[in-house]
C-alpha cells in the first residue's frame, strides 16, 4: 500500500470524529457536514498521490472540507431563495456562526464531547445511540454498522434518517450539558460506549464469540472520552474495564474457534500491555474517591487480570465487590455475577442457591446466561439431569453459535459420563 494511501487511512481512524464535530457545529447539518467530509476525503485520495501528503493531513482536511460546506450551504440557500422554499431550513439545525464568520476561522476547536452528547441525547433510543455514534464519531458506514449488529442496511438508513430528524426536529442542542445535567448526560454516553464494547466482546449472535473492530472502536471512543472530559473518574474507570476485559481475547477460544471459559484460559496469551494500562487507569480512578460502577467492575477485573492462575483468584474479594456494586446498582444481572462469585469462593451448593434467589423473580427467565449459570453449578454438584434441562433452556435461548457449540459439548460430556 502507498504511504498517501497508508496516511489517508490512518487520518480517517484518528480525525475523522474531530472533523466530523466541527463540521456539523459550523453547518448545523449532519448530511452537509457528512456530504463535505467525504467530498474532502476525494480530493485527497486524488491529489495526495501526485503532490505528496500535507504535512498536516488533518488540517488540511477540514479546511477543505470547510470550504466545500460553505459552497453546499451557499448553494442551498440560493436555491431555496430562488424558489421560495424551506428545504434549506428545514434540513438543517441553527448553526452556531454566521456564514462570513466561518470563512475567516482558522482555528478549529474540538468539538467531539459535543457531538458525544448530541448522538447520546437521552429522548434517543439506546439502539439510535450506539448507530449514530459509531457513525458519526467513529465513521463507521451504514453497511459496516448493520453487520456489526446483524441487521438489514436499509433499517438501519432508516434508523439514522429519523435520529437526524428528531435532533432537528426536537432542537436538540449541540453542546456540552449545564452542570446540573452532566451526571446523568454523561452516564448515557458511557452506556452507549460500553454496549458497542459487549455487541463486540460476546457478539449477541452469529458465528464468531468476539467483533474485534468493534471492541477496538469502542475502547477508541472511551480513550477520546477521557480526553475530552478529564475530570470524571468513572470514564477512566469504563476505559480500565474494557482494557482489562479485552487483554483476554486471543485466549477466549482454541484454534478451532471454540469458547474456552475464564477458568480454562491459557493465561500467557492475555495481552500484558492491556493489563498493565487497565490495572494503572483502575488505580488512577479510584484514588479519586468518587467510587461508580465501572470502577467497581475494574476493580473485579483487576483481581482476574492478577491471579497468576484460575485457582489463585480472589473470589472472596470479588464477591465483596460485587456486592458493593449491588448497592449502586440493584440490576438481576450483577445479582446473578455476584451469586457465580460466591459460587466459586464458597462453593456450588450455595451459589446455586443465591442463583435460584436472583431468578425466583423471572425477570431473568429469558436471559441465557442465568440458565448457562444454573446448568454449570448443578453440572458440578453431580445433579446432571437437571443441568440438562438448564443447558437446553440456554441453548434455546442463545444466538451465539459458539456459545450454544460449547454447551452443546457440556451436555455431551455428562452423557458420556453416566455411560
Amino acid at each position: 500500500m502507498s504511504q498517501p494511501q497508508n496516511v489517508i487511512e490512518s487520518v480517517f481512524r484518528e480525525e475523522y470524529g474531530r472533523i466530523i464535530a466541527t463540521l456539523i457545529r459550523i453547518s448545523g447539518s449532519f448530511d452537509l457536514a457528512e456530504e463535505a467530509l467525504q467530498e474532502a476525503f476525494a480530493a485527497a485520495v486524488s491529489d495526495w498521490p501526485e503532490q505528496g501528503p500535507p504535512n498536516n493531513p488533518g488540517a488540511w482536511l477540514t479546511t477543505v472540507a470547510h470550504r466545500k460546506l460553505i459552497d453546499a450551504i451557499r448553494r442551498e440557500k440560493t436555491r431555496s431563495d430562488k424558489h421560495g422554499e424551506l428545504e434549506f431550513e428545514t434540513q438543517r439545525l441553527q448553526p452556531d456562526v454566521e456564514l462570513e464568520v466561518m470563512e475567516d476561522t482558522v482555528e478549529y476547536p474540538d468539538d467531539r464531547l459535543k457531538l458525544i452528547f448530541t448522538c447520546c441525547h437521552p429522548s434517543l433510543t439506546q439502539e439510535t445511540r450506539v448507530a449514530l455514534t459509531l457513525r458519526t464519531l467513529g465513521g463507521l458506514t451504514t453497511a459496516e454498522i448493520a453487520r456489526a449488529f446483524l441487521i438489514p442496511e436499509t433499517t438501519l438508513a432508516q434508523r439514522l434518517v429519523r435520529a437526524k430528524n428528531k435532533i432537528r426536529l426536537a432542537g436538540i442542542p449541540y453542546q456540552v450539558p449545564p452542570v446540573e445535567l452532566l451526571p446523568q448526560r454523561l452516564a448515557s454516553v458511557q452506556a452507549v460506549i460500553y454496549l458497542i464494547f459487549n455487541e463486540g466482546y460476546s457478539s449477541s449472535a452469529g458465528e464468531g464469540l468476539v467483533r474485534n473492530d468493534l471492541c477496538a472502536e469502542a475502547i477508541r471512543l472511551a480513550r477520546v472520552l477521557t480526553k475530552l472530559s478529564p475530570d470524571e473518574p468513572e470514564n477512566f474507570g469504563l476505559l480500565a474495564l474494557m482494557l482489562l476485559q479485552n487483554s483476554r481475547r486471543h485466549a477466549r477460544t482454541d484454534q478451532d474457534g471454540q469458547l474456552v471459559t475464564l477458568e480454562d484460559q491459557d493465561r500467557t496469551l492475555w495481552d500484558q500491555t492491556e493489563i498493565r494500562e487497565g490495572l494503572e487507569l483502575t488505580e488512577r480512578a479510584l484514588r479519586r474517591g468518587q467510587v461508580g460502577s465501572y470502577q467497581l467492575q475494574a476493580a473485579i477485573a483487576s483481581l482476574h487480570a492478577e491471579a497468576k492462575s484460575a485457582s489463585e483468584t480472589d473470589w472472596a474479594q470479588i464477591a465483596a465487590l460485587y456486592r458493593e456494586l449491588m448497592r449502586l446498582n440493584s440490576s438481576p444481572i450483577i445479582a446473578l455475577n455476584h451469586a457465580a462469585a460466591v459460587a466459586m469462593a464458597e462453593g456450588p451448593e450455595t451459589g446455586l442457591a443465591l442463583v435460584d434467589a436472583v431468578g425466583s423473580s423471572g425477570k431473568l427467565d429469558n436471559y441465557h446466561l442465568f440458565h448457562a449459570a444454573r446448568a454449570d453449578l448443578l453440572r458440578r454438584l453431580g445433579r446432571n439431569s437437571e443441568a440438562n434441562v438448564a443447558y437446553e433452556r440456554a441453548i434455546a435461548l442463545t444466538t451465539n453459535q459458539v456459545e450454544k457449540t460449547y454447551m452443546l459439548k457440556r451436555i455431551g460430556e455428562m452423557n458420556e459420563r453416566v455411560h
